[in-house]
């Protein structure tokens, strides 16, 4: 464990806490702010798309970027650059602008995202390591409640009081990274490959963590994200499909914990996680089962998607944990980034896909394709873990 890496974990904690309670305060008033600038909802929609695209845009060369500017001011560029892009969203309303200014703030998510991993598993004790990510994964699912939450008792009529919320959380963010102790030269700095090269050699290292990471982000992150259009599609209410969303994500929050810890009791460490691996997928596949039977028996989509949100939370720890055990310098960005991309990659899929699914057959073809998916991940991790 190096010098510094108690307080390396606090500070990366803490600015990521801030950060992205502002952040998550942020989005949805801006959404708010264009739908009473009568601004169309497909706009919006790509509006809220270009976060997606700014992340898909920095994540391939994340470790590029790195190597040339070093860890700890990359992460003071991608704490700096939300403050910037809040400041730009009080002094102008220009639409073309406010899309340029999301887009900064996609690609420093990106960015801080791929740092504040790499950073937690370099600063993590090994043999904590996965109660350390799991911690971290709660606190970020965590983010996403408390900034609405803070959104909704500023008020969402008062936009100039909550923008001096956002920057005032996105500040603090930024300050809390003026603690994070320097690092040594990465060891593998002059030799590791970075950029699509660096992404194509992790890619083929841990094919099967990289499909861990699309399957969870495919049922926890993508499937979360049109749970309540799957929920208007069976009957439900407009209160209760909205509802849908907080259930999955309250299960990937509440199972991170107890996954990196489980993943810490192991005597061998690596077939821990690879079994681990397996038997959430394995949850994934039985959760999809009913799913022909869902929509005549509407209740059953609650604990469906609970599991859904835990197994796919849990996959994710689980594969940020095996690639921190396993990585180290350069090498361990690259994997990072693209555990980062696939997670995302299978919630863009997910999300584009599972709309016109859900409307042409909702009660056939959408689960019998959620089936085909979750047993095709896990019969790929059953055969890594054997």
């Amino acid at each position: 464990m190096m010098a510094g890496s108690r307080v390396g974990l606090v500070a990366v904690f803490g600015s990521t806490f801030f950060e992205l309670c502002g952040i998550f305060m942020l989005s949805p008033l801006l959404l708010l702010m264009l739908k009473d600038a009568q601004v169309s909802t497909t706009v919006a929609g790509l509006f809220a798309a270009t976060t997606w695209a700014g992340i898909f845009l920095i994540t391939p060369f994340a470790s590029q970027l790195i190597r040339h500017v070093g860890r700890r001011p990359s992460m003071w560029l991608a704490c700096g650059a939300p403050l910037v892009s809040a400041l730009g969203f009080m002094l102008t309303d220009v639409l073309w602008v406010w899309f340029a200014l999301q887009l900064l703030a996609g690609v420093a998510g990106g960015l801080r995202w791929v740092l504040a991993e790499a950073f937690i598993a370099e600063f993590a004790p090994p043999r904590h390591l996965g109660r350390t990510i799991g911690i971290y994964a709660t606190m970020v699912g965590l983010t996403f409640v408390i900034g609405p939450v803070l959104l909704a008792a500023v008020g969402t009529s008062n936009t100039q009081a909550a923008l001096w919320c956002v920057l005032a959380l996105v500040s603090v963010g930024l300050a809390w990274t003026a603690l994070i102790p320097k690092l040594p030269p990465d060891h593998d700095s002059h030799s590791a490959s970075v950029g699509l090269r660096g992404l194509r050699r992790a890619v083929l290292a841990r094919p099967v963590i990289m499909l861990a990471g699309f399957i969870g982000g495919f049922f926890e992150l993508g499937l979360g994200a049109t749970l309540p259009l799957y929920g208007l599609a069976l009957g439900l209410g407009a209160g209760a499909a909205t509802l849908l969303v907080s259930v999955s994500g309250a299960g990937g929050t509440l199972m991170a914990l107890p996954s990196g810890m489980l993943a810490d009791r192991f005597t061998n460490p690596a077939s821990g996680r690879r079994t681990l691996m397996t038997v959430f997928a394995g949850v994934i596949l039985l959760s999809t089962l009913p799913g022909p039977w869902v929509a005549g028996t509407p209740w059953l989509i609650w604990p469906v998607v609970a599991l859904w949100g835990a197994a796919g939370g849990a996959l994710y720890t689980l594969a940020m944990v095996d690639i921190g055990a396993r990585e180290k310098g350069l090498t361990l960005v690259n994997s990072t980034a693209v555990l980062v991309l696939t997670y995302t990659f299978g919630g863009l899929v997910a999300s584009a896909g599972s709309g016109a699914l859900i409307e042409w057959s909702v009660g056939l073809v959408f689960p019998l394709l959620l089936i085909f998916l979750a047993a095709v991940g896990f019969a790929a991790l059953l055969m890594r873990s054997r």
